[in-house]
């Protein structure tokens, strides 16, 4: 077959294909609006996540996967992102399948309660089915499911204590996620499972951690993240004299699977009881990084005024001006070429990790964006890709 001949082929399938499943089952990938094109996303409510998932935020349109030990975070992580999408005006929806979702602690966080969708399943079935449904109006932006581990099958409700039920979960996921993944890339809905950890039994060599549910979920996640916990945050306590209260947990996560951008970066962060994640920590030490704010000892400053003696007073001084916050926080991530919200003031300038008033803002600074909330993965100042693994800052 001569090559005018394969051209005609292709045209007639084509054609074909198309009269019998309909215009756009099949295309050439230049002709497709949406394939290839820059993926909207959700912020994660931590500066640094946002760097280390490389686009600014969760994609949407994909599913994503956060696992890790009790209280290490994971539930507050997506209580941050619903924050985000209802920022921006979006519907979200939570099936709290552990049936323990802290309505009090959520609204200090920023959700919105009395707009939430929530739903208690009796079983996983029920559940997934639920969460099918919100996906498939097209009107709901971030469903949450609550966890991977407490979706129950029906079978296992309704049988006796001590009945063996191989798999059942396992199958019911693999089940549910083939017919979920189509209709989250249709309708562009963020789509979070939380998982719990597991034991293998009898491994030897090698992590015998893993995840409930089967595999299923690990193959049509978009982004695996892994939460831990690493260290107490202690403060003084002030109704007993000398004595330390511990106010918050030190957390790391890793990016163990990203198909929008270099997977293994980690960062750390503070969860602070009651407020989640500590945005002026964040910035803070992101801006210290880039040498946006100058450490000298124990003393931070910047623009070459002194702003605190210690991380806790920096940090402090930031609350109390949420417009340095502000700035700080865009020039960090306009330095990895995330945009999102108002420019940097004219003028301002990152290069070499300063800033510099009066000067021409450089090319490195420039957002790779179409649209707020629509950004390309992160590229390095000097144009590379950071090594794996490594913590991310604006110079990742």
């Amino acid at each position: 077959m001569d090559d005018k001949e394969k051209v005609k082929a292709i045209e007639l399938t084509v054609a074909n294909i198309e009269k019998e499943f309909g215009r756009g089952a099949i295309m050439r990938l230049k002709d497709g609006e949406k394939i290839g094109a820059d993926v909207p996303v959700v912020p994660s409510g931590s500066l640094g996540l946002d760097l280390a998932l490389g686009i600014g935020g969760y994609p949407r349109g994909r599913i994503v996967e956060i696992f890790g030990p009790e209280s290490s975070g994971k539930t507050t992580l997506t209580l941050h992102a619903i924050a985000s999408v209802q920022r921006q005006g979006g519907v979200a929806a939570f099936i709290d399948a552990e049936h323990a979702l802290d309505v009090t602690y959520a609204r200090r966080l920023g959700v919105k309660t009395e707009e939430l969708l929530i739903s208690q399943p009796d079983y996983g079935e029920q559940a997934l089915e639920i969460g099918e449904m919100l996906v498939r109006s097209g009107a709901v932006d971030i469903v949450v499911v609550d966890s991977v581990a407490a979706l129950v099958p029906k079978a296992e409700i309704e049988g006796d204590m001590g009945d063996s039920h191989v798999g059942l979960q396992a199958r019911l996921m693999s089940q549910a996620l083939r017919k979920l993944t189509g209709s989250v890339s249709r309708s562009s809905t963020l789509f979070f499972f939380t998982n719990q950890i597991r034991m293998k039994i009898g491994v030897m060599f090698g992590s015998p951690e893993t995840t409930s549910g089967g595999n299923a979920l690990k193959f049509y996640s978009s982004v695996r993240l892994d939460v831990r916990r690493i260290g107490a945050i202690k403060e003084a306590a002030k109704d007993r004299k000398g004595e330390m209260t511990v106010v918050g947990n030190r957390t790391r996560v890793k990016v163990v699977k990203n198909k929008m951008a270099p997977p293994f970066r980690e960062v750390e962060f503070d969860i602070i009881y009651g407020a989640g994640v500590s945005r002026s920590g964040e910035v803070l030490d992101q801006a210290v990084e880039l040498n946006l704010v100058q450490k000298s000892g124990a003393w931070y400053s910047m623009d070459g005024e002194r702003i605190g003696q210690g991380r806790d007073a920096a940090r402090t001084y930031l609350e109390e001006h949420p417009e340095m916050m502000e700035r700080l926080e865009r020039l960090v991530l306009a330095n990895a070429g995330i945009h999102r919200g108002p420019p940097p003031a004219e003028g301002s300038k990152v290069e070499g990790g300063k800033t510099e008033p009066g000067g021409a803002k450089p090319s490195t600074a420039k957002p790779s964006v179409e649209a707020a909330g629509t950004a390309k993965p992160a590229e390095a100042v000097n144009g590379k890709q950071p090594p794996p693994g490594k913590r991310p800052t604006a110079r990742a």
